[in-house]
Order: structure tokens, then C-alpha cells, then sequence
């Protein structure tokens, strides 16, 4: 059974009732898709389409496991393991497309389909692994599997699903399973309510509206353009700056306007903490007290015990000890930045101390002074479409494949491209999606996902799909859109898990590409490695206007301001990652409300008050709506793989280093799930990691 992680769920009676009307005969999701590479028909699906494709879908995966259930011959390997890898298809390609746009392009039908599908299918997925019948199939398999003649890979999967069951309820008795159920229904619904709430407070609730051209001080020309756009988009006259990072942090880097620059930046850090509707604070304390008594009654102390138990890292202690290595270096540096700035706020005659919104102003001014460099000389040199072509041609040169855009595939929002991926002899590889610019119905962020894993039956492999999600600076007036560099980064970032999907190799969905979350971000965080390079620079760093490449001493000016502001990014970093395992931690309810545990925990850190974590609780969106309670820390943790990893290519004297470039591609991404992950990473490198090049990276050594 494919992990079914999507959200997806509907209290608007009027649209069930519409659904249930729809013929199956006219719903996409009910025959085989006849477009191209057979991706999603985007045009012909209809919101009315989910709920009778979410009802089959169930229907035909409990069909599913019921047979494999009731085979009255002895389990095997084929008819229980590889029956329910295979089971629940139907519902899984509902499940990507439903869960994949209510994320990029929602609407409030489709939130209401959210809040009706997701507890049916938490009871649904509860249904399968509390089945004891099936449970005591696998286990069958499970006991024997060292007598039977199976492959490594057979025994990898049977020992994976079993330890799946295991950790999903299968040996609890009759009335704790019951608990266990109820528990994880008002879970899916609490994050559920969590994301609904934050999407709410980001696109709908504040808008910095300026009417007086005299508040625009300071802000470069683009940056008013866009407001401008932004404002004739919503009705109004001026300038509108909003919650995304592509308008907010530009007006934090230049306005003179401190308050303005206090109002835009409170309206932020204050998402989910207002008191009103989508106040996210009870919530958060019954996700903290549910998880935790769903860890007890699997057996583990902790949510954060339970998490990190099936990660590499294997015990909360022992990533609380990974961070505090980084922390206690990183804390005085982002101090030392703090004087910096402060002497400059003096300098300038402001009689006042630096606070959190006005940290990216002085930073940019600090920048300038110590590296002759600031944001907007960059922009000019990182058109969106020559920064796509640049990390396209980094995959090329490491991978020998190919990207074609297409524009005959169906698409869910007209500014979508689509892309169709093969192998330097023209064997097909998969299709790309590539989503940049923030919209209403667009969640914040930046994510990786797919509408079709890569799966290979017979020796014939489905090519997966997979879409790139972002939230980007929009072209604007004359001007195409134009990056800063973090979202240079972020693309190349997103890049690396799209190839981690792109090249997944394995006969069986719960191994091919799984991996611990603790490894997953490495495949994405090792690309951005490229992003910098000087001869990567010269390929696609060149001037929207003239065409012209960034002059060198620009781009010396870029690479060397690499460790700037390295003590805040890391600071508020792991000031986050450590109030994520604060929560988790807990085995029980939290002891004080919300708001009083975070300001206590980061604290007890050491958190100066010029530095907010990078999520306060209220918005923290990976842990409370996401995949990554008790794993935030994943991103730092598996930047030692990435920059241990990079070390290798630049030792060797190339960074298109074939030899390197190929095995990095077999062992850490088309067959990562074959075995452990470190074990996979020493097939590349040939030894344990080492920590040095990350902290050097950072300046932390």
C-alpha cells in the first residue's frame, strides 16, 4: 500500500450533493487518461470529480485488501507483501492530484472536499493497518523471511511493511486500537484546521496598502513595480505589499520606514496568534497533548521518541546534542552580527535598538559596507528563466539528461511549464512540472511533490511526474521576473528533490525512493552547491537587459559574501528546530498555554531578542500541517551529507566529475531506498561523513 500522505477532505452538503450525482463515465478519474505520458487531464477535472474518485478509490482498495485477507492459501511473499504494495492505486492517483492542488491552487471548494474526505480516509488507512487479519499475513511472511527464497530487496519490503504495522497500532489490543483511531482523526483534522487557518492569515487577512508615493522611500524600482501590480490586481490605488517573502522581505531589506517596516513584519510573525477565527494556539496545544498520547500507547516516551526512532538520527538525545554542537558556535556569531548592525543604527543617529523587523534593513546596509554588495545589483543577472536553463544544464552535464519544454499537456494554472525529461540517448526519463508564482489559493513556500511515482513492473518502468512548487518575485511592468538569491538557491534546492523523483529506481513502492526523513533533504540541498559556482554562474547569471554575463568582480563579490549574516540564518534555524523538539518532546500535555512554552523554551536557549525563530509555533507550518513534527532538524542534520558530499566533487577538481556524478546518482538517489541510508551514502563516498565542510561553509570553524 502506497503511503497516502496527502490531505485531502468536505462539509459543503451542497457540493456532496452534487458529486454524488456525477457519472463515472464523465469522470477523468474513472478511465485511463488519454493525454500525453498520460499526466493529469487538468482541463477536464472538475471539483465535482473528487469525492465519487475518493469513494471508488476506498471502495477498491478495501476490495483489495479484503482479497488478500481472505486467500485461503498460505501467505507469501507474492500473494500478501506484493499484493498490498500494489493495492490502493486508484486511490492514490485521486489522492496526488487532489492533495497537490489543494496545496498550489485551492479555493473553498476545495477546502470544504478537504475537511469531508480526510477523516474517512484516516479511518480508511486506520481500517488497514488495525486489520489483524492482514497484520498476521505480513507477520507470517515477516517470520519466515529468512527461510524463504527471497531477494535482499523482497526481505527489505517485508521487513519495512511489517515494522510499518508495528508502528501504526497492529499489536495493540482491541480497545487501544479504538483509541488509537479516535486519536488519529482528530489529529488529521487539527492539522487540517491548522493549514487552512495559516493559508487564511497569509493570502487573506493583512494587506500593507500604500497610498503616499512619500512610504515608498528607499524601495527600489522593481520592488514598486511589483506593489503596483499587486495593487491593481486587488482593486486598489497605490501600492499593496503582502505576506509572501517575494514582496515582504524586499520592503524589510530597503524601506526607510521603520514602522512600516514593524507593521509588515508583526502582520507576519503574528499568523495564527490574532484571537480571531484562525487563531492556531488551541490547536497547537491539543496536536502537542494527542501526540504524545499516541506515542504512549505505541510505547515510546515521546512524539519525538516514536519519530526519531525510524530516522537515522534514532533518538531525540541524540539530535539535541547535533544542534546544541552548532548552536553554541552559531550564538555568538549572530551576536557579533547584532554589534554590526547596532553601530550603524548609532552612526545613522537612530536613538533607538535594533528589534527582529528591523534586522534585514541593516543587514543589506552591513552587506554593502563589508562586501561592496546589496540585492538589487544581483537581480538584474537572475532572470527566473536563465536561472531554470542554468540548473538544467547542471543536471545535464552531471547526468547527461535532457529537458524539453512541451505545451500540448494540460496543465492546472495557466502559468505552469511543463517539461519533458530523457536520458542523453533519448530514453524517456519523466515529466516536469514547474510552478514559480505566488497566487491566493497557493499555500507559502517552496515544495517538491508528484502526480505518479516511478515504479518498475516486469522490467517496464512508469515514469514518474513531478512537480516543483514555489512562491517567486512575479515579472512586473517591463521586467520578467527577476530573483534574489535566495530564491536562486531555493529553485536549484527544489531542482534536487525533482531529480530525487525523476531518477527513482525499484520494484516496490515502499522502498523505491523512501527514505528517512533525515536523509531526504539531501538530494535537494547538495544541488544548490552548484548554484554558486563560478562557471555555473557564468552559464545563466547573465543581464535580463544586455545579456551580458555578470562581471566577475560581482560575482567574486557574491561568492565571498557567502558566510554574511551565516549567524542569524543559523541561529533562527535552530532556534526553530529546537522549540520543534521542545513540543515533541513533552510526554505529556503541554504544562503552560502556547505562547508562554515558546518564549520559555527559547529562552532557556539562549534565543537573543533581536532574532525570532525562522516559525514561531502559530505558523510553523512543517510541523503542525506537514511531515516534519519532531524532524525539523532534518534540513542541518542531512546538510552534513550535502556539504560532505559537494567536498568530494570539488577535491576531485571537477564538479561535473563523471564517476562521481554517476555514483552519486545510484546510491543516493535511484536506489536510496534499497538499503539504510548511511549505508547508502558510504556507497558513494567510501566513508563516514565528516562534519568539517559544513561548518566551515558557515563560518562556524
Amino acid at each position: 500500500m502506497k503511503n497516502l500522505t496527502v490531505i485531502c477532505a468536505v462539509t459543503c452538503f451542497a457540493v456532496l450533493s452534487s458529486c454524488k450525482k456525477e457519472v463515472k463515465n464523465d469522470n477523468p478519474f474513472f478511465s485511463d487518461y488519454e493525454t500525453p505520458f498520460e499526466v493529469p487531464p487538468f482541463d477536464k477535472i472538475d471539483t465535482t470529480h473528487y469525492i465519487p474518485a475518493f469513494e471508488e478509490g476506498m471502495k477498491r482498495g478495501m476490495q483489495e485488501i479484503e482479497a488478500i485477507v481472505n486467500n485461503n492459501s498460505e501467505p507469501t511473499f507474492e500473494n500478501t507483501i506484493y499484493a498490498f504494495d500494489r493495492s490502493g492505486e486508484f486511490l492514490t492517483r485521486v489522492s496526488k492530484v487532489f492533495g497537490n492542488l489543494n496545496g498550489a491552487n485551492t479555493n473553498d471548494q476545495m477546502q470544504a472536499i478537504a475537511r469531508k474526505i480526510d477523516p474517512l480516509l484516516t479511518k480508511y488507512n486506520d481500517d488497514i493497518y488495525l486489520n489483524e487479519k492482514l497484520f498476521q499475513r505480513i507477520k507470517t511472511v515477516y517470520d519466515k523471511r529468512h527461510e524463504s527464497k527471497l531477494d535482499s530487496q523482497q526481505v527489505r519490503v517485508v521487513e519495512k511493511y511489517y515494522r510499518d504495522f508495528e508502528r501504526r497500532g497492529a499489536n495493540l489490543a482491541a480497545d487501544k486500537k479504538d483509541e488509537l483511531r479516535n486519536l488519529n482523526k482528530e489529529l488529521s483534522m487539527l492539522s487540517l484546521q491548522f493549514g487552512q487557518n495559516l493559508l487564511a492569515e497569509t493570502n487573506k487577512n493583512f494587506k500593507l496598502e500604500i497610498k503616499d508615493s512619500a512610504d515608498l522611500i528607499g524601495l527600489p524600482a522593481g520592488v514598486i513595480a511589483s506593489a503596483a501590480e499587486e495593487a491593481k490586481a486587488a482593486g486598489k490605488q497605490g501600492w499593496v505589499f503582502n505576506l509572501t517573502k517575494p514582496s515582504m522581505i524586499p520592503f524589510l531589506q530597503y524601506s526607510q520606514k521603520r514602522d512600516l517596516r514593524e507593521k509588515i513584519y508583526r502582520g507576519y510573525f503574528m499568523r495564527g496568534d490574532n484571537g480571531n477565527a484562525n487563531d492556531n494556539n488551541a490547536i497547537i496545544a491539543k496536536i502537542v497533548k494527542l501526540r504524545a498520547q499516541r506515542a504512549h500507547l505505541l510505547g515510546f516516551p515521546s512524539h519525538a521518541a516514536y519519530v526519531i526512532d525510524d530516522n537515522m538520527a534514532k533518538t531525540p538525545e541524540n539530535v539535541n546534542d547535533f544542534l546544541m554542537k552548532l548552536w553554541t558556535p552559531a550564538l555568538p556569531m549572530a551576536k557579533q552580527e547584532v554589534v554590526e548592525m547596532q553601530k550603524i543604527i548609532d552612526r545613522e543617529g537612530g536613538k533607538y535598538k535594533l528589534a527582529p523587523w528591523d534586522w534585514w534593513y541593516y543587514a543589506e546596509k552591513v552587506r554593502k559596507e563589508k562586501y561592496d554588495l546589496d540585492d538589487s545589483a544581483l537581480r538584474p543577472y537572475f532572470s527566473l528563466t536563465n536561472v531554470r536553463d542554468g540548473m538544467f544544464m547542471v543536471a545535464s552535464k552531471l547526468y547527461g539528461i535532457t529537458f524539453t519544454k512541451r505545451t500540448d499537456l494540460p496543465v492546472y494554472e495557466k502559468d505552469v511549464e511543463t517539461f519533458e525529461v530523457k536520458e542523453a540517448d533519448g530514453k524517456p526519463v519523466g515529466i516536469l512540472y514547474l510552478d514559480y508564482h505566488p497566487r491566493p489559493g497557493k499555500r507559502a513556500g517552496a515544495w517538491c511533490t508528484n502526480f505518479r511515482s516511478a515504479i518498475t513492473e516486469k522490467g517496464k518502468r512508469t515514469d514518474p511526474i513531478v512537480s516543483i512548487v514555489c512562491n517567486f518575485t512575479k515579472p512586473a511592468a517591463d521586467m520578467p521576473a527577476l530573483l534574489n538569491w535566495d530564491e536562486v538557491t531555493t529553485l536549484f534546492h527544489e531542482f534536487g528533490h525533482g531529480l530525487h523523483g525523476l531518477f527513482t529506481q525499484g520494484e516496490y513502492y515502499r522502498t523505491a525512493g523512501r527514505v528517512p526523513r533525515d536523509y531526504v533533504e539531501l538530494p535537494s540541498q547538495i544541488m544548490e552547491n552548484w548554484a554558486g559556482e563560478t562557471e555555473v554562474l557564468k552559464s545563466y547569471a547573465k543581464h535580463y537587459k544586455t545579456g551580458e554575463v555578470m562581471p566577475d568582480e560581482l560575482m567574486d563579490k557574491l561568492q565571498k559574501s557567502s558566510l554574511f549574516n551565516q549567524g542569524f540564518e543559523t541561529v533562527e534555524y535552530l532556534a526553530a528546530s529546537l522549540l520543534d523538539l521542545k513540543y515533541h518532546n513533552l510526554g505529556d500535555s503541554l504544562p503552560i498555554k502556547v505562547s508562554d512554552f515558546e518564549k520559555q523554551s527559547l529562552t532557556e536557549a539562549g534565543l537573543i531578542p533581536e532574532i525570532l525563530p525562522r516559525y514561531r509555533s502559530t505558523y510553523f507550518s512543517h510541523v503542525f500541517d506537514g511531515g516534519y513534527s519532531a524532524g525539523y532538524y532534518v534540513y542541518i542534520w542531512a546538510a552534513v551529507l550535502d556539504a560532505d558530499a559537494f567536498n568530494a566533487f570539488k577535491e576531485s577538481g571537477n564538479i561535473y566529475n563523471p564517476e562521481l556524478a554517476a555514483k552519486f546518482r545510484k546510491n543516493c538517489l535511484a536506489e536510496c531506498g534499497s538499503d539504510e541510508g548511511m549505508v547508502q551514502y558510504k556507497k558513494f563516498r567510501g566513508q563516514d561523513p565528516s562534519v568539517d565542510p559544513l561548518l566551515k561553509r558557515r563560518g562556524l570553524k
